[in-house]
């Protein structure tokens, strides 16, 4: 954690020491009564926690916050349901990256036994976002689904200036040589799952007006993948705007 991050209501009352942000206030971030911290209100504000005393039970904390600070360049990521662990390290590093939407789609090759992993119950997946957001230092936690077929959330996605849909069979583009957008342009970014797109996918694709793009001749995981067409997108807004 690089900031630890709460929402409004837990601000309020003590921190319980059985809570893991208590835990790495303590024993990695080594804080001491009158020590502050770097703390962050999620979608909200950054500010500074001082630690006023400790307890048997709790920690009881003191805030302070900044000014509120943009959320990353509006940016949607589409991607096919895949296997349960593959979607935890895509919630975590998607927002570690910066991204405003993920929409977890079914297609014509998803396993839809994967809709019914715990992690989809209960907001479980929100706890992987909130890693993400910490990692970056940043509170701004993206708006998840995991519900809709690859139409329906691409019909849903209004605004959008470009969309690419990475494929590694037939692609019209090397990613890194597209003209990606160098503002704040709205983006998607669309990723089949595990085994790909398929032909029916393709002409959904099409017909939102996506581009398909590759990211070379190798075949990468699409965790791995996921990390690499956010990089190179945000690596070209950077070109012109270094602020984002």
């Amino acid at each position: 954690m690089n900031i630890v991050l709460f929402d409004p209501s837990e601000t309020a009352p003590p921190l319980p020491r059985s809570d893991e942000r208590a835990r790495h206030i303590l024993k990695v971030l080594r804080r001491s009564e009158g020590d502050n911290f770097d703390v962050g209100l999620i979608n909200g504000p950054r500010g500074k926690a001082t630690l006023r005393s400790i307890t048997e039970d709790a920690l009881h904390l003191d805030f302070t916050w900044d000014a509120p600070h943009p959320p990353p360049p509006a940016t949607t990521l589409v991607v096919g349901l895949p296997r349960p662990q593959t979607a935890r390290d895509i919630l975590r590093d998607a927002t570690t990256l910066g991204v405003t939407q993920i929409h977890f789609v079914r297609t014509a090759r998803s396993d839809i036994n994967y809709a019914d992993s715990s992690l989809w119950q209960d907001e479980a997946w929100r706890r992987h976002l909130v890693l993400g957001a910490a990692q970056a230092f940043d509170t701004h936690l993206p708006r998840v689904t995991c519900a809709h077929d690859l139409s329906s959330a691409l019909g849903s996605i209004h605004d959008a200036t470009t969309t690419l849909a990475l494929d590694n069979y037939g692609a019209e583009v090397a990613m890194a040589e597209f003209p990606l957008p160098t503002s704040f342009a709205h983006v998607v970014l669309c990723l089949g799952p595990e085994r790909g797109w398929d032909d029916a996918d393709r002409e959904v694709l099409a017909r939102f007006g996506a581009v398909r793009a590759h990211l070379g001749t190798r075949v990468l995981r699409l965790e791995t993948a996921v990390v690499a067409g956010l990089t190179l997108l945000h690596a070209a807004r950077h070109r012109v705007n270094p602020l984002v």
